[in-house]
């Protein structure tokens, strides 16, 4: 294989900069692809070349493969790295790359197309003797006699997933056999919307489990070796929030089978780059294989930092022909690892993305953090793509330090501009439970979020007016997100900001608001409290101190752009109407 001399990132935010440092520390040259929104992102500067994909939806830029090849054949790279997500998965793309002679950083077409059908991937690992749960499939042609009957075999309760997608979408939990042909009418219409393709399948349903992966890497030349497990069990709406590795759920019998398990699947498909192999672990100790992400995950760093290995070096390095170097066969575990995902949502509306500007978005340095973000001051949340802003690492010596030093790092970090998940994360992160080890996939919707929506979401102190914004598309599908949530000014004060007990979000909305009807345990033990107010009684001077950086009550966005619209014309009578706790 020839060597890479210049690549191409079909990809944006983070994971385009992520890649092209890696890039660039091995002396390739770079080229980034953006669209009109993205025109100003940090990654399109970081390149050496930006190519422009006109639009701004992802149907209409990222995930137009002719765009990307013929971005790549017009800057003249020859060799394209397609990050996670939008194309990273498409075996079409993987083909119109080799036809136009680019080296595609990833495994070989006929190994995506394999794995992207749930159905035959199953299939093949059952062949490879790799555990798998029980399932059966439906297509187009099942009648309902037969889906019955289908779901007897498989057990209850059971899960409706899609065949060729993922992320949650298309799944539907049953555990009534009454309620299978309707879970199974409706999630066939959501995955084909979705996906293109109407078909799902029928699996059991593994009660309080607990989501592990294993991280492979394949070479040319027939090797595969794992870079151990990681959990991911954290989750909303099927999504990662949190991720660790190791996974305190494993121990070294465990591991070593784990890991066997994944190298087998790795074997059998001859895979080549880095990709994940998805367990789904339960409360026995037993595994059965979930999926297979040809690609690289959204959680890698946390690999990284506890065996000191580039991932994104070995998938180049690998995709120019050479050998896995020993360094990667040799791995050992060094410490422990945790990944969150800050994203700009509103948690007790139900995770809703939100959109606006980052006025200010900046992480203190510390050690043993990590951050790779897309974002830097100034820049705008669109609403049309993932509403992840940033991966934020710690690695520590052990679990402990590591989850203490993210929560600080997150706690510390200067976010304003966009309502975020960081309170949620930095509750998980010091809840006693997690900290002792007890994390299950049902952590966020059981207990961490709240009871009900609310009319007014809680803020930061940076928060802005939001205006009301189309849907989301995931960043690593065409599909639709839930539409952001639209708000009024937001300086006023609202009876319905959720309190926080311990390290539980719980609602205080009034009787009768609507939203969520999910529920949660609440402590009960400390009343809920209204939204608390300025220090300073109205219509009395506040003192230009209470408005600096870091000696408000807590912050006033007045300060930093959040409320008064132009914060060089502060002033302690503007303040008097305009200081967010009122």
């Amino acid at each position: 294989m020839p060597a890479i001399t210049k690549l191409l990132i079909a990809n944006r935010g983070e994971i385009a900069a992520r890649i092209i440092r890696s890039a660039h520390a091995l002396g390739i040259a770079t080229v980034a692809v953006y669209s009109d929104p993205d025109a100003a992102a940090p990654y399109v500067t970081l390149a050496d070349e930006a190519v422009r994909l006109p639009g701004a939806a992802p149907a209409d830029t990222y995930l137009r493969g002719d765009l990307v090849v013929a971005a790549a054949a017009t800057a003249g790279a020859d060799a394209v790295h397609p990050g996670y997500g939008f194309l990273s998965e498409n075996a079409g793309f993987a083909r119109a790359c080799a036809d136009a002679g680019l080296t595609f950083v990833g495994p070989r077409p006929e190994t995506i197309e394999a794995m992207g059908d749930k159905v035959r991937a199953k299939a093949i690992m059952a062949e490879a003797d790799v555990p798998v749960l029980p399932s059966a499939t439906v297509t187009d042609t099942t009648d309902l006699d037969q889906v019955s009957a289908a779901g007897a075999a498989v057990g209850f309760p059971l899960l409706v997933k899609a065949a060729f997608g993922g992320g949650g979408r298309g799944m539907r939990l049953v555990a009534d056999p009454a309620e299978l042909a309707e879970a199974v009418t409706s999630a066939r219409r959501e995955a084909a919307s979705a996906f293109g393709d109407g078909t799902v399948f029928l699996e059991r349903f593994v009660t309080d489990p607990r989501h592990v992966e294993v991280q492979i890497v394949g070479d040319a030349h027939g090797d595969v070796v794992h870079l151990f497990e990681r959990e991911c069990s954290i989750q909303r709406r099927y999504q990662k929030i949190v991720e660790e590795c190791p996974s305190p759920a494993v121990d070294d019998d465990l591991r070593d089978a784990l890991t066997a398990a994944a190298v087998a699947a790795g074997w059998a498909i001859g895979y080549t780059g880095a990709g994940t192999v998805e367990f789904v672990l339960d409360r026995n100790g037993g595994f059965y294989f979930l999926e297979m992400n040809t690609r690289l995950q959204v959680e890698h760093p946390v690999t990284e930092e506890v065996t000191g290995l580039d991932l994104v070096e070995l998938q180049l390095r690998i995709a120019e022909g050479e050998p896995l170097p020993a360094s990667a066969r040799q791995a050992r575990i060094s410490g422990h690892a945790i990944e969150v995902r800050l994203y700009a949502e509103d948690v007790p509306a139900g995770f809703v993305p939100t959109t606006g500007t980052l006025h200010r978005f900046a992480f203190p340095p510390a050690l043993g953090i990590r951050v790779d973000t897309g974002f830097r001051d100034g820049s705008a949340v669109s609403p049309h793509y993932d509403a992840m802003l940033a991966k934020v690492i710690a690695h520590g010596p052990t679990r402990a330090d590591a989850a203490r030093r993210l929560a600080r790092a997150l706690g510390r970090a200067a976010i304003h501009g966009v309502t975020t998940n960081r309170d949620l994360l930095v509750a998980i992160l010091r809840e006693p439970e997690f900290l002792a080890g007890g994390t299950d996939r049902r952590r966020c919707s059981a207990r961490c979020r709240p009871a009900g929506a609310t009319s007014s979401p809680p803020r930061s102190a940076s928060a802005t007016p939001r205006r009301a914004s189309p849907a989301r598309s995931p960043t690593g599908s065409a599909g639709t997100a839930p539409t952001p949530r639209s708000t009024a000014l937001p300086c006023r004060r609202s009876s319905s900001r959720p309190a926080r007990t311990g390290s539980i979000w719980r609602s205080t909305a009034p009787a009768g608001s609507t939203g969520s009807t999910a529920s949660a345990p609440t402590p009960t033990s400390t009343p809920a409290t209204a939204r608390p107010r300025c220090p300073r009684p109205r219509g009395s001077a506040i003192r230009p101190s209470w408005h600096r950086p870091g000696r408000c009550w807590p912050r006033c966005p007045a300060w930093f752009g959040g409320c008064w619209p132009n914060p060089a014309r502060w002033s302690p009578r503007a303040s008097r109407s305009w200081c967010w706790r009122r």
